[in-house]
C-alpha cells in the first residue's frame, strides 16, 4: 500500500482549493480501500481453497480407512461364524446401516432446531428498534 506524505495546508488557500484536495484525498482513499479489499478477498479465497483441498484429502483417506476396517470386521465376524463370509458381511452391513440411520436421524433433528439465521437476526433487530423508539413501553 502506498504511503502518502501528510499534506500541508496553505493558510492562504481558498475553499475551492480545499474542496479539490478533499476530493483528491477521498478518491485516493477509496482506491486504497478497493485495493485492500481485493487483497483480502484473494487471501481469503486462497485460504478457503487450501482448506477444501485438505478436507477432500482427509475425506478420501477416511473412506479408504472405513472400507479397510469394514473388510477387517467382516473377516473377524466370519471367522467367529465358521468362515461364513456371507453371514459376516450381512451382520456387519446391517450394523453399519443401523449406525448410518441413527446418525442420519440425529443430523435431521439437529437441522430442525432453530439457529441464528437472518430471520431471527432481523426479528431481534426489529425488537431493538422498537425498544429504542419506545423504551418505556417495551
Amino acid at each position: 500500500m502506498t504511503v502518502y506524505p501528510p499534506s500541508r495546508i496553505d493558510p492562504d488557500s481558498g475553499i475551492p482549493d480545499l474542496i479539490r484536495r478533499l476530493t483528491e484525498d477521498s478518491r485516493r482513499l477509496a482506491s486504497d480501500e478497493v485495493r485492500l479489499a481485493k487483497l483480502e478477498l484473494h487471501d481469503s479465497m486462497r485460504t478457503g481453497v487450501r482448506g477444501v483441498v485438505w478436507l477432500s484429502v482427509g475425506l478420501a483417506v477416511g473412506v479408504v480407512a472405513a472400507v479397510a476396517l469394514t473388510v477387517l470386521l467382516i473377516a473377524a465376524v466370519s471367522a467367529l461364524l465358521n468362515d461364513n463370509y456371507w453371514a459376516g458381511a450381512l451382520i456387519v452391513g446391517a450394523a453399519e446401516l443401523l449406525a448410518g440411520w441413527l446418525f442420519l436421524r440425529r443430523g435431521i433433528a439437529a437441522a430442525k432446531q432453530p439457529s441464528l439465521t437472518f430471520e431471527v437476526s432481523r426479528a431481534a433487530l426489529k425488537d431493538t428498534a422498537t425498544w429504542v423508539r419506545h423504551p418505556a413501553g417495551h
